[in-house]
């Protein structure tokens, strides 16, 4: 259920935004030379034209700390200022610590909370629906969330049904508390376990600890099931999209803007036939950037704030979907 924004209401405030792209590319013609594809095959089944693919010696923390440094100089406030820190992403520097420690140490934040959600590619707006839950209960005042990933790490560039598909990059938001109706208005999260076999990493936990055998059999790389997955988002998108407005009361014209988890155009183009909101409200950027997973929504949130497409006062909804599976939606007004 959506929640009344009153004047006297703590919510969780966007602000300020940052993103960070890794200067390595990939394009469609780079993969040509790597696997059986062609840049017509790739556009036309995904709408990507290039990927930004961090390089060896860089880390999922590294890139969450660029986008980070970003996002708290936008706000206008210091790491020291922090009082948690969130990072969505499936592509930690390791298992454990968390990449949120190692944002948290190379930020050179307070020694405050620090934690990683791991919600696959709806892993930010289930990262921003904790921030909130945080803020709006007081126990947290400026929250930083950033979605971020090295996915080109676990990408398999022998397999063409996935390597087409993913880039690296971090977008990072600076949530703070308000009280003049600005901030988070509505989320939703959801599960289903039993669609955890449709996209997954079969090895390295305790299913399948690392052996010889599994990294033979190329089970540390990414299994997604394309066919199963396209229905899933195309319907999830839409149902998430719709359910959101309706919670808070909102009519298309009152949507500045939607912004759905960058999984593939055909999916995003597909949903907004479906869709009661305009075309040109849609942000897409996956030409540039492939799927970013966790980290998309908030590179995508950063690039239309600086690009003026949102306003203070301005009704944002966010959608994913991914791995586990998971879903899920929030509004944010400006």
């Amino acid at each position: 259920m959506a929640r009344p924004i009153t004047n006297d209401c703590v919510r969780a405030a966007v602000l300020g935004t940052g993103r960070y792209l890794p200067e390595g590319t990939l394009s469609n013609h780079d993969l040509e030379k790597l696997v059986a594809t062609s840049d017509e095959w790739i556009v036309t089944r995904t709408g990507i034209h290039n990927r930004h693919i961090a390089s060896s010696g860089q880390t999922t923390s590294n890139l969450a700390v660029k986008a980070s440094e970003k996002a708290c100089k936008n706000a206008g406030i210091s790491p020291e200022e922090l009082d948690l820190i969130l990072v969505a992403t499936i592509t930690p520097d390791m298992f454990f610590p968390s990449t949120a420690c190692l944002v948290q140490d190379q930020l050179g934040a307070r020694k405050v909370g620090a934690f990683d959600m791991l919600a696959a590619c709806s892993g930010f707006v289930y990262a921003i629906t904790t921030a909130a839950s945080y803020i709006e209960s007081g126990r947290a005042r400026n929250v930083l969330v950033v979605g971020a990933e090295t996915l080109s790490k676990v990408v398999d560039y022998q397999d063409r049904s996935t390597c087409i598909l993913f880039g690296d990059g971090a977008g990072a938001v600076i949530l703070g508390a308000d009280q003049t109706g600005r901030g988070v208005i509505y989320s939703h999260l959801a599960a289903d376990g039993s669609g955890s076999d449709l996209m997954k990493i079969p090895a390295g936990g305790s299913a399948q600890p690392t052996t010889e055998s599994t990294v033979s059999e190329k089970l540390h790389y990414m299994k997604i099931n394309g066919r199963e997955v396209f229905r899933f988002a195309v319907h999830k998108m839409v149902e998430l999209t719709q359910n959101a407005m309706d919670s808070c009361e909102l009519s298309p014209d009152d949507v500045a803007l939607v912004i759905p988890h960058q999984v593939n155009e055909r999916i995003i183009e597909s949903a907004i036939k479906k869709s009661q909101v305009p075309r040109d409200r849609y942000y897409i950027n996956i030409n540039r950037y492939g799927n970013t997973s966790a980290a998309s929504i908030p590179i995508a949130l950063d690039e239309a704030r600086q690009q003026g497409r949102v306003h203070s006062g301005d009704n944002v909804v966010l959608v994913a979907f991914g791995g586990g599976l998971t879903w899920a939606s929030a509004v944010i007004r400006m």
